[in-house]
């Protein structure tokens, strides 16, 4: 399912991105309507869901997680489901 490598340094970044999406279109937002919740630039939002691996922090993603009214840990879900097996 991951156009990514698990050992890749930006797997975790693609995986956030694609839940932020995820979450934000079950919300029925667009990225500028997350964006101005979050009181974060338009791009910033695109450069997190669309793969450019810009880097954020933990606040970043705590706060869009509040925003879009989820547990931040559904942010990391596939992440969780694809590393179990690795034990």
């Amino acid at each position: 399912m991951a156009n990514i490598n698990k050992d890749d340094d930006n797997y975790i970044y693609f995986w956030v991105g694609k839940n932020i999406k995820k979450y934000r279109k079950l919300k029925g937002w667009s990225q500028s309507k997350l964006a101005s919740e979050c009181n974060f630039t338009d791009t910033f939002i695109s450069n997190i869901e669309n793969n450019s691996f810009q880097t954020f922090s933990l606040n970043t993603l705590y706060h869009i997680s509040k925003k879009l009214e989820i547990p931040i840990k559904l942010l990391f879900e596939e992440l969780e489901e694809d590393t179990t097996n690795n034990k």
